[in-house]
């Protein structure tokens, strides 16, 4: 006998990304006007660095209109982003006596969203979450389009899951307490957007990135926008990364192996640049860029702060070897996505946009670098 158990849904995983400055009070709001439902507590969850200068005010705010919370807060840095931190954040709602009427608020920047952005989407079997990004990293690339994950000794954000928040704040006057080095961390990615979707965003980049760091709010707004723009465009096309959201990876496939390598002595963002040179390298052997646009790449990268060539510590054929890891891999092979020039992404077949090389070939790319 056979059961035939059709399950066939739809489902509106839509919402909204807020840009703007001192956000906490749209977000109490919006929470005390049903954001996340029926939610009737919520487990904010952010990290050291952030408790004090975010995290607290917005508690504060959450008491004063009578909305029940509790603060959860973890160790910062990527070193925290594991299935034990994780399990450490699950245990500790289950002890505050969380179940599924409660709702996740992250606040903090990537390492935060995509660790509570995972919790949510299992703990309960699923609760609803919000985030509340305050780096520029975690605006450009974390806190939007749904990938949550955890690290493991392997690689980086191989487990995790596709879940998406009922709203993304985006409060650039976060900006103005980060080090420089966060800032730049946070230019890796945006840089990127520029070159695999938007030339707008990297002529615009040329003339103004040294106000990025200065904060200047006309600036970190256009580039918030045109980041989202970007994110937005091609996960709506493919959330599920079965084709093209793969294009989002330029720079990673070296850049999380850097990153893991490294001991996370790098930033995201500064072994992201790393590998966005080494696929422009790369490409232009194969004649997918000129000289002059890497030229202008890595210019682009330098005065972002960002490193375009590998610290003397890193192993080359270790970081050969570790490309293995990397999620894009299929059936053992390597396989890389690659700027078609600036602004736009080589397509090798109908919604294919990885392709396979060899290891020689990226091997030799590293050891000049």
């Amino acid at each position: 006998m056979i059961f035939d158990c059709e399950l066939k849904r739809v489902v509106d995983d839509s919402y909204d990304i807020e840009i703007g400055r001192q956000l906490s009070n749209k977000l109490v709001s919006d929470l005390k006007a049903g954001l996340c439902g029926k939610a009737s507590r919520f487990a904010v969850v952010t990290d050291s660095n952030v408790e004090g200068l975010y995290a607290l005010p917005i508690m504060e705010k959450l008491a004063l209109a009578d909305l029940r919370a509790d603060l959860i807060t973890i160790p910062a840095g990527e070193k925290s982003k594991t299935r034990e931190v994780k399990a450490e954040v699950e245990d500790k709602m289950l002890s505050l006596g969380c179940r599924r009427d409660c709702a996740v608020i992250a606040v903090g920047g990537g390492v935060v969203t995509d660790l509570a952005g995972f919790v949510a989407g299992t703990f309960g079997r699923g609760v609803p979450f919000v985030n509340y990004a305050t780096t520029l990293l975690s605006a450009a690339d974390a806190s939007v389009g749904g990938k949550t994950a955890v690290d493991t000794p392997l690689a980086t954000n191989l487990i995790g899951m596709f879940n998406q928040p009922k709203k993304v704040y985006i409060d650039i006057d976060t900006w103005k307490t980060l080090p420089r080095r966060e800032i730049a961390s946070g230019l890796a990615e945006t840089v990127k957007h520029g070159c695999l979707a938007d030339i707008e965003l990297f002529e615009y980049l040329e003339k103004n990135i040294e106000k990025v760091f200065d904060c200047d709010g006309e600036v970190c707004e256009y580039i918030s926008q045109h980041n989202c723009e970007v994110k937005y465009k091609v996960v709506m096309q493919d959330e599920r990364e079965s084709g093209l959201r793969e294009i989002l990876n330029l720079g990673h496939t070296v850049g999380r192996a850097v990153e893991t390598l490294s001991d996370y002595q790098l930033t995201h963002g500064e072994a992201v640049s790393i590998g966005i040179v080494a696929q422009a390298r790369l490409g232009l052997t194969f004649g997918y860029v000129t000289a002059e646009e890497v030229q202008r790449i890595e210019k682009l990268l330098h005065r972002a702060e960002l490193p375009v060539s590998l610290p003397d510590y890193v192993d080359r054929a270790a970081l050969a070897d570790k490309l293995y890891t990397d999620k894009k891999v299929r059936n053992g092979r390597l396989r890389f996505v690659f700027q078609d020039g600036i602004g736009a992404m080589k397509c090798f077949g109908d919604n294919q946009y990885g392709k396979e090389i060899e290891k020689a070939q990226i091997a030799e790319i590293l050891s000049e670098m």
